[in-house]
């Protein structure tokens, strides 16, 4: 039987590339009954009698699902920020990046409009960006003009399933124009009264670019830990992690607890003090989370 993946969902249709062409498929009763629904991204096996008649048979193991937008086996976030208007955030960073660490997803942390602030404020990104290179992720900074943006992100692309997240307003429908014009996706400008983009969604869809495929739609419209145990946080901050096999308590959790390596780690500077507070504030927050029945 063949194989392929799943790349747009629709109306009950699902859109099966294999060997470059692109089936259109149902899905069998049986999944309905399983309670398994088909994504896109999802790794399938198929039968067709020709280009419009096909069916799902079985979808094969994932090794991640999102739910906004719905999509699977996602390989990495690119992580699109402002460096002003609107403003950046390193909170909002570390919250998006926990999510995406918790769906073991590798994240590209991209930093655009970097011309448009002034050498004090560069130099604070600069900063920031150094910080988040030695805990292990990959930074991007970019300016206004698109193209430059696009010329950075192309070789990230190839061979991945990528997802544009972010900051609201920062263009991230305008790069995956630019990436790819035939697109001519919805782009809404900065409501300034709220300082944050409208939002603008369609249904899922995975687009070549380069040599990669990636969401047309921007992910991560809720950023809630509904998931997340405070036991699990520590994995979210890779360099925390790799301190934390010092801690003298395994499970610790870096508040209060005695000879602890990521606090020690803190005090030498190894950890910025800005992301041991957003830890700090996670933890508070996932703590006092009303439990679910």
């Amino acid at each position: 039987m063949p194989e392929g993946k799943i790349v747009k969902a629709l109306s009950g249709f699902y859109y099966v590339i294999c060997d470059g062409k692109i089936i259109q498929c149902r899905s069998r009763g049986v999944f309905r009954k399983n309670k398994i629904t088909p994504l896109v991204g999802d790794d399938v096996v198929f039968q067709a009698e020709n280009d419009l008649e096909g069916y799902v048979l079985q979808v094969k193991e994932r090794k991640n699902s999102l739910v906004r937008p719905p999509i699977a086996n996602v390989d990495q976030a690119i992580l699109v920020f402002s460096a002003t208007e609107p403003e950046f955030s390193t909170a909002l960073l570390d919250r998006f990046l926990v999510l995406i660490e918790y769906n073991s997803i590798q994240p590209i942390i991209c930093v655009t409009k970097v011309d448009l602030i002034n050498d004090i404020q560069k130099q604070q990104i600069e900063t920031i960006a150094l910080d988040y290179k030695k805990a292990g992720y990959t930074v991007l900074l970019t300016s206004s003009e698109t193209e430059e943006g696009i010329e950075k992100l192309v070789p990230y692309l190839n061979g991945a399933i990528s997802v544009f997240a972010g900051q609201s307003g920062v263009g991230k429908s305008s790069l995956l124009n630019a990436l790819r014009p035939d697109l001519d996706l919805k782009t809404n400008d900065i409501s300034n009264h709220l300082g944050r983009g409208k939002h603008t969604t369609r249904h899922v869809e995975l687009i070549q670019i380069g040599e990669g495929l990636v969401a047309d739609t921007p992910g991560f419209s809720s950023l809630e830990f509904t998931e997340l145990e405070a036991e699990d946080l520590n994995e979210c901050f890779p360099e925390f992690q790799k301190l934390s096999e010092d801690c003298k308590f395994r499970g610790c959790l870096h508040i209060s607890e005695p000879k602890c390596a990521v606090k020690k780690g803190l005090e030498n500077g190894d950890i910025p003090s800005y992301r041991y507070e957003h830890y700090k504030d996670f933890l508070e927050e996932i703590k006092s989370r009303k439990p679910r029945y």
